[in-house]
């Protein structure tokens, strides 16, 4: 009689978590994006909110949060209820916050439900057209023999561009001065004026000056070539293999959330990026969909928050 009783409790409570991922959602459902309008993250954000609302015929808002490299809006995100209604779209920095700030206002691994990567983007690797250097071989070497002029600029101290070129070092032993910039378009303006002679950027931060013949690139950060620049080597295969290092994005919800929740949102994300206008807005950004399991994704996050926190702890770099 237990056994049957104990039965009855766990369908009843199967039949219930489906029932709530049915009717879900009964009211708007809010994104976090933890950076000022307009960039590339909130961008993203909005395309969703748009695809989302469509879908759920409830409406889907953005709301922004910027501040400490994400660390204030995934804040927000960790104290909010645990019912699927405030979500967080973000980019590596969650991944690479935890080595970056000891003190954290929360637990990158365990106060939070991955529910999908939903996009992804090379890094371009571009240099001003009077660079000598025109393959990643061709840089390091002209890098070794010139270790103190060889500077690059990025978008700032932790950036994913810092990060990456950070990786670059310690893969191929060639050192290179950080010229860190408050922002992605006064790096870029310097290095179309010469005053510094390469960069590591995103995609849709300099492809439309690599397009004009203002920039040159060298090389892409992926583990595979870019559709939208299929001639273009990686560095993996243009000299360091091995070498990888994508921007991506995805959603969270806080931990114990529903997982029927997390698995319909999962769902809907799935159909969102698969459709022909949301994929070419996001070809517009030079940024690709890319969609997975919640189990995928939480293995992606922690994959990255070792491999970013071993650079980050071996180059001893610091927060601003």
């Amino acid at each position: 009689m237990k056994l049957l009783h104990a039965f009855s409790f766990l369908a009843a409570v199967l039949a219930g978590a489906a029932v709530h991922a049915q009717s879900y959602p009964v009211k708007p459902v809010r994104i976090i994006s933890p950076f000022p309008p307009g960039g590339g993250n909130d961008t993203i954000s909005r395309l969703l909110a748009d695809k989302l609302t469509e879908q759920f015929s409830q409406r889907v808002i953005v709301d922004n949060r910027p501040g400490a490299n994400t660390v204030v809006g995934t804040e927000v995100l960790a104290k909010s209820a645990l019912d699927g209604y405030t979500l967080i779209v973000l980019p590596n920095s969650f991944a690479t916050n935890p080595s970056f700030y000891p003190n954290l206002p929360y637990d990158t691994l365990h106060d939070f439900a991955p529910v999908a990567q939903i996009a992804q983007s090379p890094q371009m690797l571009v240099v001003h057209p009077s660079f000598p250097a025109s393959t990643v071989k061709e840089l390091l070497a002209f890098a070794r023999s010139r270790p103190r002029d060889m500077s690059y600029g990025t978008s700032g101290n932790g950036s994913i561009g810092h990060l990456a070129m950070l990786l670059l070092t310690e893969m191929s032993g060639v050192k290179f001065t950080h010229v860190p910039y408050k922002g992605t378009a006064p790096a870029v303006n310097d290095l179309l004026g010469g005053h510094i002679p390469l960069m590591m950027a995103s995609m849709i931060s300099v492809l439309p000056q690599v397009r004009a013949g203002k920039l040159r690139i060298i090389a892409l950060t992926a583990a595979k070539r870019s559709r939208v620049l299929p001639e273009t080597p990686t560095i993996a295969e243009a000299g360091v293999p091995g070498y990888e290092a994508t921007l991506w994005y995805g959603m969270i919800a806080p931990a114990r959330t529903p997982e029927s929740i997390v698995k319909r949102i999962n769902a809907e994300l799935a159909t969102a990026l698969k459709s022909p206008d949301l994929v070419e807005r996001l070809s517009t950004q030079a940024v690709e969909p890319h969609h997975g399991s919640p189990e995928q994704f939480g293995a992606l996050i922690r994959g990255e928050v070792a491999k970013w926190g071993k650079v980050i702890t071996a180059t001893g770099v610091k927060a601003d």
